[in-house]
């Protein structure tokens, strides 16, 4: 399982001209689920992205959780995270789960992010052709990999 996380002044989502969600200060979670994600990787995840200190502190260190600044999530799916690019120049994205495996886990992560952080945990919609719009702050973009957790 893989997301991009950025920190955001505000973000949203719009699907057929429509706003779908759209929150203001927080984070943009782009996720992306493979084959061989399982609830572990969920848990890892969100475990680690409900306490992320990534928000400036009155120093401007980055010092500060999502629940210390009163933030929101914003989570969208995309399977183009597990893109090979090894051969060739049309990326390969047989590692990206499937609607049947990704689906289920998709909506784990949505629930189990928002146990954990106790914030507001807004979505895309799983499979839809959407617009993402965000102000990233900072800029500030952190990359994570349950399968390597770095």
């Amino acid at each position: 399982m893989r997301i991009v996380v950025q920190r955001v002044s505000r973000a949203s989502v719009v699907i057929d001209g429509r706003v779908k969600s759209e929150i203001g200060k927080g984070m943009l979670v782009l996720l992306g689920i493979e084959e061989a994600d399982n609830e572990e990787d969920v848990e890892w995840l969100c475990s680690k992205l409900s306490r992320l200190r990534i928000f400036s502190d009155e120093n401007e260190a980055m010092n500060l959780d999502i629940n210390q600044i009163e933030g929101s999530f914003l989570v969208v799916s995309q399977f183009t995270l597990h893109a090979m690019t090894k051969k060739g120049n049309r990326p390969s994205f047989i590692h990206a789960a499937r609607p049947d495996t990704a689906l289920p886990l998709y909506h784990r992560f949505l629930s189990r992010l928002a146990d954990l952080s106790q914030r507001e945990v807004l979505s895309g919609e799983f499979g839809a052709m959407m617009d993402v719009e965000l102000v990233n702050d900072g800029p500030v973009t952190i990359l994570m990999d349950s399968k390597r957790r770095e």
